[in-house]
């Protein structure tokens, strides 16, 4: 009898509700793993309608569609002799949950529903689902009648249960269930399971690709055996960006690693392991035995199938390999690339504009369209013709083959400088020198007669002429005088984005780009509705830090000099009178603190949950070397004042690409109010009533520290 199995998983790149292209990657995803002679293929979670549906999920519609795919699936001569793992929601007893369903040549074997579901953070599953809570438990579930036609079955088993094979044994876990304290792997392990399946839908988070690898290998370093992850890839229409990575692991060592971004919208991984490779792993740790010796047995479906072949003797095995992590800065580079590419394909616009305005933000922004043509490119020269097919619609051209990123970014980038009477020649340049090294098509503009007709109006039917501070004006004509100008870009960036193709006598609109980071949205140091107001973001989850090192990044990864004079530049918001031809505004200056302390704050704030009071107690000993309890008091009231201040400014931020946990965006991922008692008295005077004791205790302990 073999011993060697051949197994296969991959990441696809579906798109909520798109039963049509998902259909089709399914199928694809298929061929590939047979052809490789694959005889068991897993895919991602909620794989046949696209994992991002939402609130879909509650239409009869999503569960009638993803059974016609399955039927599609089980009609499909694609699928016979291969044991097929897909994922889509059923409902069973008038109870939604969020499914694997597993078959094999017309028959449906096994379904499987999500135990623990995800619930924090970017996920909402208990909003949908019901998790699957009778452990070790089947039920016969009534198959609807056009999948009863297709299987000449009236039922099949529904809940937890594992697959016997005639050579091994299978489990399924779903992707939070990798996660939990006590996971299925477990118990599975305990009982024999041989190989475990994890279907996915995981998104990426900067720095964060190590925790999967670690779980995985570790699953199978204490227990034995075969893992096998599969992930979503793709923005699936929303701000997450699924970052792929599929996985085989054996025995605590990694044997297949996936990309985790990348244009191939099907990416199928596959490798060929010795099952008495598990078993004699497994045959020496004594303590494992004892706790299986005692484990409850899992329900068996047995199916009539080997996944090995009798004479196996002389097929070659995979061999274990290193993982290779991308830095944070490649992470950036790719990540929100990819994200870009899915929107602009997606949603069958001519291309992208982007204010342009010489700053980190916004040349970090053009970098990554820049970096988007890249890989376009890229992936042209090694043949994907998906790609090249969306490059040629979007440009509108059918012989176009793109080779040089310089020239694909001249047909799909648009960049504009919106100079006004308090810009400096220095941004003006090096915008200009930046938009010419990375191709883009570069508008310059003045929106000086435009403000004033704005302000003009005002002042017709008022019969008052608001000044700048600088001119003899108070806070509020200052900051209206501010905002008026921000709004205007906004304004001339969407009239661009509609016309500007037009006016070259090419087809089609574009996609305005914001580019606010995610430090300036924590604090509200943006205007509303000012040019960071766009159709997307692709920078909007992303820390000033980061960005700087990114750019510093594209320095060297793609020779753009003219990032050396935006990097070392002061960040400036040009939105005040120059003085003496020089920017007398910076943002730091402006908003009152480091963009390093907001950093700081928005984790704090968000990922360790806390508030005015705890924020303070951390930050004493955070920060004891350089602030007084005192200085470090005036601080968080400081911050937690502006961030109330300006939170309803949240509720309109452009949709951006989610790359930290610290985001504060409030759409779906940090549900908080928006208007707050800005004071906050009783949380501030329990910071005062802390510092006055802390300065009555130990004023000695506090010389020297400046």
């Amino acid at each position: 009898m073999g011993r060697k199995v051949t197994v296969a998983t991959c990441a696809l790149n579906q798109w909520a509700l798109d039963f049509e292209g998902n259909l089709q990657r399914i199928l694809k995803s298929i061929e590939i793993a047979k052809n490789r002679g694959a005889r068991y293929r897993l895919g991602p979670e909620l794989e046949i309608c696209g994992y991002g549906c939402w609130d879909h999920y509650y239409e009869s519609d999503t569960l009638l569609h993803s059974f016609q795919v399955l039927a599609a699936l089980l009609e499909s001569p694609v699928t016979q002799d291969i044991i097929c793992d897909v994922g889509m929601p059923v409902m069973h007893r008038n109870v939604r949950y969020n499914c694997r369903v597993i078959f094999l040549n017309r028959k449906i074997l096994l379904i499987r529903p999500k135990m623990a579901l995800a619930n924090e953070g970017n996920y909402r599953e208990l909003r949908w689902f019901t998790p699957w809570s009778r452990s070790r438990h089947t039920e016969e579930y009534l198959l609807p009648r056009m999948i009863q036609d297709l299987t000449k079955q009236e039922t099949a088993p529904f809940g937890d249960a594992v697959l016997a094979t005639w050579d091994t044994c299978i489990g399924s876990e779903i992707c939070e269930e990798l996660w939990t304290p006590h996971s299925p792997h477990i118990d599975m392990g305990l009982d024999g399971v041989e190989i475990i399946t994890n279907a996915s839908g995981s998104h990426h988070v900067l720095r964060k690709a190590n925790t999967r690898v670690d779980l995985v290998t570790m699953a199978t370093s204490k227990n034995g055996g075969i893992y096998l992850l599969a992930n979503q890839k793709g923005c699936d229409g929303d701000r997450l960006y699924y970052d792929g990575c599929a996985m085989i692991a054996m025995n605590g060592s990694v044997f297949a690693q996936g990309s985790q971004f990348s244009l191939d919208d099907v990416e199928v991984l596959t490798a060929t392991l010795d099952l008495e490779d598990v078993r004699s792993y497994r045959a020496e740790i004594s303590s494992r035995n004892l706790a299986a010796s005692r484990a409850s047995p899992y329900p068996r479906v047995k199916v009539d199938f080997a996944l090995s072949c009798h004479e196996d003797l002389l097929a070659p095995v995979s061999e274990p390999i290193e993982w290779k992590y991308h830095s944070p800065e490649e992470e950036i580079s790719l990540g929100p690339a990819c994200w870009l590419w899915d929107f602009l394909r997606r949603s069958q616009q001519g291309g992208f504009l982007l204010p342009l305005s010489g700053g980190v933000d916004s040349a970090a922004t053009a970098c990554l369209v820049y970096s988007m043509c890249c890989q376009v490119c890229k992936s042209v020269r090694s043949g994907n013709q998906e790609v090249l097919a969306d490059v040629r619609t979007i440009v509108n051209q059918i012989s176009y083959t793109p080779q040089d990123p310089r020239d694909l970014c001249g047909r799909i980038l648009t960049t504009c400088y919106m100079a006004s009477k308090n810009s400096s020649q220095e941004t003006c340049t090096r915008a200009r020198e930046l938009a010419q090294q990375i191709g883009s098509h570069h508008i310059s503009l003045n929106i000086d007669p435009a403000v004033k007709a704005v302000t003009g109006i005002f002042s017709l039917v008022t019969g008052k002429s608001p000044l700048f501070t600088a001119h003899g004006g108070s806070s509020r004509e200052n900051l209206a005088l501010q905002n008026v100008q921000a709004r205007i870009r906004m304004v001339l960036a969407y009239l661009f984005a509609q016309l500007s193709l037009w006016s070259r006598g090419i087809r089609g609109g574009l996609l305005v780009l914001g580019s606010a980071n995610v430090d300036e949205s924590l604090l509200g140091y943006l205007t509303k509705y000012d040019c960071s107001s766009a159709d997307i973001n692709p920078i909007g989850g992303i820390s000033k830090t980061d960005l700087r090192a990114f750019v510093q990044f594209c320095i060297e990864r793609f020779q753009l000099t003219a990032l050396q004079s935006i990097v070392s530049a002061p960040a400036t918001a040009e939105l005040e009178p120059l003085a003496d031809g020089q920017v007398s505004q910076t943002d730091e200056e402006d908003m009152g603190m480091t963009y390093a302390e907001l950093s700081v704050y928005g984790k704090l704030r968000k990922v360790a949950k806390m508030g005015p009071y705890s924020m303070f107690c951390k930050l004493l000993g955070m920060w004891r070397h350089v602030c007084t309890p005192r200085q470090v008091a005036d601080k968080v009231k400081w911050f937690f004042t502006k961030h109330s201040m300006n939170r309803h400014k949240m509720t309109t931020l452009t949709p951006a690409y989610h790359a930290e946990n610290y985001s504060p965006e409030d759409n779906r991922f940090d549900l908080r109010p928006f208007l707050y008692n800005t004071s906050w008295p009783w949380q501030f005077r329990c910071i005062e009533n802390q510092v006055l004791q802390l300065e009555r205790a130990a004023p000695q302990s506090l010389d020297g520290v400046d």
